[in-house]
């Protein structure tokens, strides 16, 4: 089912974005639920495979802060095997092959396996989840995904009782992706979370936006999407997911590791060292508004870091 923010600060169907796009969502998500999840609406792929789909699960009315634009989300954003800028990746990902596509899950798990996109696809109903995305740079978005749960992934290969994190691998191909010829990042980018926090209801893999397949700027075919922490965690074109044992060093924290700290929550009291964390600029809006604690989600997930000394631990 549809996770509910109960916090008093998060989302309640009250504004809603523009009617056209609204009633457009809305008759997809009608006549994806009543084709039994037979087609995928959206589907662009240079080299089309099979569109079948588990039932698609629509999610609830849009929330009380606006939609950011589908436009705005695949042309402005980071993905740095595209390029530096921030429409590097609508001007080049183009050249990213989605078909065929697995991901690999290994390491501390009695039941490692590698997974092709369509068994990703088949392993829990599709919902529709409508995050909150603020990036560590002070922009933020609002993201109607579709995905699943990354539990039900984690349930599948059984995690061993060594198992206290997992690492994830973005794809790092120079052909498809030029810019990984430059040293901007070690290599494939990686990313991680404690074994609790990918466990989460929150945390969930998404292969696709605006009830269409994930756009290729966007991460396609699958991502990972973490709504309490900065968008960095979320990584990108997935292609392997270890489990560990120790706590790994991420992408950013061996390129900067006084400005990018493992758990990555967005904290407001806790500023970059190059700039303040208290506000950020929506994309498609002019003012800054109040950054909130864990984006939004304190009232779901503050309990996972009780105890800990947020500003030790950023």
């Amino acid at each position: 089912m549809l996770i509910k923010n109960n916090d008093p600060a998060a989302p309640c169907p009250s504004e809603i974005t523009g009617m056209d796009l609204y009633q457009g969502r809305r008759r997809f998500l009608r006549q994806a639920s009543a084709l039994g999840g037979a087609l995928w609406l959206g589907q662009a792929e240079a080299n089309p495979a099979p569109a079948q789909l588990p039932p698609f699960k629509p999610g609830q009315p849009l929330p009380d802060e606006p939609l950011t634009s589908l436009d705005t989300l695949t042309s402005y954003g980071n993905f740095y095997e595209f390029g530096p800028n921030k429409d590097s990746p609508g001007r080049n990902a183009h050249t990213l092959k989605t078909r065929p596509w697995s991901v690999e899950v290994d390491g501390e798990v009695l039941k490692p396996r590698r997974f092709d996109l369509d068994e990703l696809l088949r392993l829990a109903p599709l919902e529709e989840r409508i995050y909150r995305l603020r990036c560590v740079e002070g922009w933020s978005a609002v993201v109607p995904w579709i995905g699943f749960p990354l539990a039900e992934l984690i349930r599948r290969v059984q995690p061993t009782g060594n198992a206290r994190y997992l690492e994830l691998w973005s794809l790092a191909d120079p052909v498809q992706m030029p810019f990984v010829q430059y040293p901007t990042l070690d290599w494939p980018y990686r990313e991680a979370l404690r074994l609790d926090e990918a466990m989460h209801p929150l945390a969930i893999l998404a292969v696709g936006l605006y009830g269409q397949v994930l756009p290729k700027p966007n991460g396609a075919p699958i991502r990972l999407v973490v709504p309490w922490k900065y968008g960095f965690k979320s990584g990108k074109s997935i292609v392997r997911i270890r489990f560990l044992e120790q706590q790994p060093r991420t992408s950013w924290m061996k390129a900067a590791p006084d400005e990018y700290g493992f758990y990555a929550n967005v904290n407001p009291a806790v500023s970059h060292p190059r700039w303040s964390q208290a506000k950020e600029r929506r994309l498609g809006e002019f003012f800054r508004r109040p950054t909130l604690p864990f984006n939004g989600y304190a009232a779901q997930v503050a309990s996972l870091y009780a105890g800990m000394d947020l500003h030790r631990n950023y």
